[in-house]
């Protein structure tokens, strides 16, 4: 089956704390994130996602910032024939206090990370961008939402 070319991302924080996990089988840190499955919305598969991928059951915020990234040759194969780029739609959630996850079999270890930290230590260029929207936001004293 074929990777769909539609996914979203979901930063879990606390203030200033990112929550990042490391991706057990491709070697880097990321967020909690994922593919939407047939006839899902953006929002359900936020959802889903931080409930798979780190136990937590909440209703993550859109944060309004959809992007879009190219399909490069070395994972081409993953996706359908034609397909160019992967739109990701980027959704935030507060964690509660003493709360932390219990991860699926897709990360092998997670930390808190300081924004700016979380911002070095994940791998896209477009998850860079939406940390430090979102540290620019809570900086700010604003909601993460616009």
């Amino acid at each position: 089956m074929k990777r769909r070319a539609i996914e979203v991302a979901v930063f879990v924080h606390r203030a200033e704390q990112l929550l990042v996990c490391h991706r057990t089988h491709e070697d880097y840190w990321h967020v909690v994130a994922g593919a939407l499955e047939p006839g899902e919305t953006f929002d359900q598969a936020a959802k889903r996602e931080l409930r798979e991928e780190t136990g937590l059951d909440a209703d993550p915020q859109n944060l309004e910032l959809e992007q879009t990234y190219g399909v490069t040759d070395d994972v081409r194969q993953l996706y359908a024939a034609g397909t160019e780029d992967v739109v990701v739609g980027n959704f935030h959630v507060v964690a509660p206090a003493g709360w932390e996850p219990t991860l699926n079999e897709e990360h092998d270890r997670y930390q808190w990370a300081d924004l700016y930290l979380a911002s070095e230590l994940v791998r896209w260029p477009e998850t860079r961008e939406a940390i430090d929207l979102l540290a620019l936001r809570l900086r700010r004293g604003l909601s993460p939402l616009r």
